[in-house]
Parts: C-alpha cells; sequence; structure tokens
C-alpha cells in the first residue's frame, strides 16, 4: 500500500444506536475504493474499528447487538474517535454512561486525536469534559437537557457542524442524519475533495447547508409547574392566531405584566411574543407539510395579515423560505396516497394507524388543520 490508512475508532456505549455506526463504519471503508461492475479496486483510506469496554458482543439500547473489535485497553493510539449517537433523555442518563470509555476519550484527545461527534454524541464530549467553556452543537431534541446539564457550553442548535476545542481538534453535528456530514468532511480532510464528492455521490449524500432548523420542532416546556403559565400555555395551543394575543395573555393570567413576562420566560424559556411565534411557525410548518394550502391563506390563518411580516418570521425560524419548506419537507405524492389509503383502512376498522401510535406526546402539531 502506499500509505497508512487513517485509524479511526468508532466508540460504542450500550446506550448507542446502531444505524449511524454502521453508516459510518461502511462510508469509511469505501473511501478509496473504486466499484466498478462487482468489481473493486484501490487503497481504503480509513482504517476503522468498533471499540468498546468489554470485549465480545455488546447489547446496544434498541436490542441490537455489535461484536466490539477492540476494547479501550487495547487501543493506546488512534487517528481518530468517533462518537455515535447516544440515547439518554435525563441527566441520570449521563451519569451512568461507562467512566472507562469516557476517560479513554479524554486521554485519546490528550494525545492529540482528533474527536467527532454525532447527534447525541456531544452529550458525550460534554459529560466527559471535553467542551468546558467550548462551543457545540447537538441534535435539536437533546438541547434542553444539554442546557440544563452542560451550562457553560455555547450551544449552537441550529447548526449542523461545530468545530470547536483547543487547535479546533473537535468537531459535534446536529441531527442523526448529519453523521453523514461528518463523514464526508472526514473524507475530504484525509482523502481530498474529489473523493469526498465521489462518495456523496456513490451513497447519494447530500450537505446539510440548511442546518437543523427546517427539522426542529418547538419543545414546550409544561413540566415547570407554574400553575399560572400553565394555563396560559393550554390557552394558547388553542387560540395563538388571535390578534392582540399578547395582550389578552397578561389579562387571564391575572398577573401584572411585568411579573407575568419575568415568570413566562422562566418557565419556558421564551419571552411570551417568541413562544407565539414559535407556535404559529410550528402550525404553519404542518400546514405546509400536509396540504396544499397557498402560503398567503397559511398566514392569515396562523395570525399574520402581513405576508412579507410571515415570510421574515418563518425563514429566521426555520432557515428557509416557507415555499422552500414545503419543496423539502412534504412527503412525496405515492407516499401521502398510501398513507391515507392506510389510515382510511385503520378507520374502517376501528384501530389507529401507525402513524397515530407512534406520534410523540410533544408533536409539533398543535390542532386540527381547521382551526
Amino acid at each position: 500500500m502506499g500509505h497508512r490508512p487513517t485509524q479511526v475508532s468508532i466508540l460504542v456505549f450500550p446506550e448507542c444506536d446502531p444505524s449511524i455506526i454502521y453508516g459510518m463504519y461502511d462510508t469509511l471503508w469505501f473511501a478509496g475504493i473504486e466499484w466498478v461492475n462487482g468489481k473493486t479496486s484501490g487503497e481504503h483510506l480509513f482504517e476503522s474499528r468498533i471499540v468498546t469496554a468489554e470485549p465480545g458482543a455488546i447489547r446496544l439500547c434498541t436490542g441490537v447487538s455489535i461484536v466490539s473489535q477492540a476494547t479501550v485497553d487495547e487501543v493506546t493510539s488512534t487517528d481518530v474517535v468517533f462518537i455515535p449517537n447516544v440515547i439518554i433523555n435525563s441527566a441520570d442518563g449521563l451519569r451512568k454512561l461507562d467512566r472507562r470509555l469516557l476517560d479513554w476519550l479524554v486521554r485519546m484527545h490528550a494525545q492529540g486525536a482528533q474527536i467527532y461527534a454525532a447527534c447525541g454524541g456531544s452529550l458525550v464530549l460534554a459529560e466527559a469534559g471535553l467542551l468546558d467553556g467550548q462551543e457545540a452543537t447537538t441534535h435539536w431534541c437533546y438541547v434542553p437537557l444539554f442546557r440544563e446539564e452542560f451550562p457553560n457550553v455555547k450551544l449552537h442548535e441550529d447548526r449542523i457542524l461545530v468545530q470547536t476545542g483547543e487547535g479546533r481538534t473537535i468537531l459535534c453535528c446536529g441531527g442523526a442524519s448529519s453523521w453523514q456530514d461528518l463523514a464526508l468532511l472526514l473524507i475530504a480532510k484525509y482523502g481530498g475533495t474529489d473523493e469526498a464528492i465521489r462518495i456523496s455521490k456513490f451513497f447519494l449524500y447530500q450537505w446539510h447547508r440548511e442546518g437543523q432548523l427546517p427539522f426542529a420542532s418547538m419543545i414546550a416546556n409544561k413540566g415547570h409547574g407554574d400553575a399560572a403559565i400553565e394555563r396560559c400555555q393550554t390557552w394558547l395551543a388553542q387560540n395563538y392566531e388571535r390578534p392582540d394575543i399578547i395582550a389578552e395573555l397578561v389579562q387571564r393570567s391575572g398577573l401584572p405584566k411585568r411579573t407575568f413576562d419575568r415568570r413566562f420566560r422562566s418557565a419556558t424559556g421564551y419571552s411570551p411574543l417568541a413562544y407565539v411565534q414559535a407556535l404559529r411557525i410550528e402550525e404553519a410548518k404542518h400546514l405546509l407539510e400536509t396540504g396544499s394550502q397557498p402560503i398567503e391563506e397559511i398566514a392569515q390563518e396562523v395570525g399574520y395579515a402581513d405576508l412579507a411580516s410571515f415570510r421574515r418570521l418563518f425563514r429566521r425560524q426555520a432557515g428557509m423560505s416557507p415555499g422552500d419548506y414545503r419543496k423539502k419537507l412534504q412527503l412525496p405524492d405515492f407516499v401521502r396516497q398510501m398513507a391515507t389509503r392506510a389510515e382510511a383502512t385503520a378507520a374502517r376498522s376501528g384501530t389507529a394507524s401507525a402513524a397515530d401510535r407512534s406520534r410523540p406526546a410533544a408533536a409539533p402539531r398543535l390542532r386540527s388543520a381547521g382551526g
């Protein structure tokens, strides 16, 4: 071989899900390899290995088992450490991360390894102390937990990629499929831009240039314990399109304006106006995803008579125009037709559709499309 392959250690916790592990492994395996008519040629750019705390098969949180290729005791150096997503939803879950893996990660970083983390992998970096006083991004659904547990990290939840740390040796990415951006970046760095473009064409990967905002749903904080604010949130979910909404909200709360503003922000993390705007844009997103209403009608339905103002706000919150959002997020016609038929069949049989059963409790959809 004409070069030494770059050593990539894929650090696997039991809390990981398998898709990103295998996706990154397979993508890097193909880097440098031409595959034509069933025949391969070329040299591998990377030598990847699955690294765990214990040898043998490791059962992941989804129930899938993965076989370790090396343990942290066996790997004394590496060029790159890649941390896949971890599925964690509480501070307790963070504290239960295997300290042997965290300590090894810190050692590899101290020895000069480049660190790449996908999705919830940035939580691992933060728990290991590698993001103290640094910048980061993560999947938008982890933002509340991340901000609560790591307030000294400057979180950019709207961004797909953030390079950080001393010497810019740490790079983390946002939502789940943005690991592909990390893979292409790795390939470009160690194999050149032409190879990164070739691999992107081979796997049909696309850069997430628009960031995470088009995919993020507002996470309504309703477990804060402020009963007056919770009542206001419940009312807002059904009435956010009304004119002079903030004045009416303050009146309904029974609180002085300054007190209301302070308690609302403390409870939800939003100012009242920002909260209303977020609700309106979430409703607009849903209408764009699921229907064919003209954008002008959608703007009016969610409370904006001024179309230009609606467009500006939508672009600021979603990262793209309403029209582009519809093109990107709306399902193809044949998929929607299949879903419609399935829902009709489920309705006739008296059972919920798969989509209804899997819809999260805090779905962005706030009420029926008819308002």
